[in-house]
């Protein structure tokens, strides 16, 4: 067996399982890391420490990467773009139009349920704060919060 073939075989999981995380497809961590074999069979000459082979195999594993991810980062990231805008483009209308609805079902709340809601959700205040605008203890507001809430819930089935 020849220092390249002992070499290959001691080393072709480490190399596949690095490239693997790096790129998070098995195939084509397969096919980087034979290239990455290929690359380090035509330059052996330039390893000079056998002993320092896995590091050597793991900066060429990692150029073959980079290598590859230059020339398709367009396509890539295209294909990423086009992934997420799709869900969140709908998400994004379905949200806005639960909003809108929410929104005019709120006005039909009784108060103080209204007042409380708004004043939670809009301006961020906290159930002590709130209750002291209204004179009253801080699990008053907590329970009418919860109530405004679950009558709001009710509304927009």
């Amino acid at each position: 067996m020849t220092d390249f073939e002992q070499m290959y075989s001691e080393y072709y999981d480490f190399i596949f399982k690095f490239l693997k995380k790096l790129c998070k497809d098995s195939s084509l961590a397969e096919e980087l890391t034979q290239e990455t074999f290929f690359r380090a069979y035509m330059n052996l000459n330039q390893l000079r420490d056998k002993s320092r082979a896995s590091v050597w195999l793991c900066q060429i594993a990692k150029n073959t990467y980079y290598a590859w991810y230059n020339e398709h980062k367009k396509s890539i990231q295209i294909e990423e773009d086009i992934a997420a805008d799709t869900p969140d483009l709908a998400e994004s209308f379905i949200q806005k139009e639960l909003s809108r609805e929410a929104f005019a079902k709120l006005h039909e709340l009784d108060e103080p349920y209204k007042e409380v809601l708004m004043l939670s959700v809009f301006t961020n205040l906290s159930l002590n704060e709130i209750s002291a605008l209204f004179g009253k203890s801080e699990s008053w507001a907590r329970v009418t919060l919860y109530r405004a809430k679950k009558k709001l819930r009710e509304m927009l089935r």
